[in-house]
């Protein structure tokens, strides 16, 4: 996926097997396979978390911004590897180095940041950010890794 081919909303939710409201990309904005990829979560007061995530002063769960980026670092993983030869699901396997360091509450715009570092023994290492703005609201190390889907017995 180059940026003149980046996915629109169908796209996303035909490579990332989460929906509403577990989905937490909205759009590609750009990608560079095997290096980086930009992405956009726009967080609206109508998140079902918001209903009882501090519902007097909204803000939205840390481990959402951390699935988020966990997401984008898929798509990214995706667009760096060729099609693999059987249906895989793309497992989180580790999260290092978290850290919150903004809220981010309804009307907000989190920008996903996230850097390929190795990819190594079908593990992918991503170093990932998001943010709001230039303000940055949580950074971690991520690791994922494909596994085969078992068919129904």
């Amino acid at each position: 996926m180059a940026d003149q081919e980046l996915p629109d909303i169908r796209q996303i939710m035909r490579l990332v097997p989460h929906r509403y409201p577990f989905l937490l990309v909205d759009r590609v904005l750009a990608c560079e396979p095997g290096k980086t990829l930009t992405a956009i979560k726009n967080v609206t007061i109508n998140e079902p978390y918001f209903v009882g995530h501090f519902p007097e002063q909204p803000v939205m769960p840390g481990v959402l911004m951390l699935e988020a980026m966990a997401q984008a670092s898929l798509l990214l993983g995706l667009a760096s590897n060729p099609e693999p030869e059987q249906k895989m699901l793309y497992y989180f396997l580790g999260v290092d180095k978290a850290r919150f360091k903004r809220q981010v509450i309804p009307g907000d715009q989190l920008i996903l940041d996230v850097t390929l570092v190795a990819s190594k023994h079908a593990v992918w290492k991503f170093s990932a950010r998001a943010r709001v703005g230039d303000e940055l609201a949580c950074a971690a190390d991520l690791m994922a890794a494909p596994r085969p889907v078992e068919e129904p017995q």
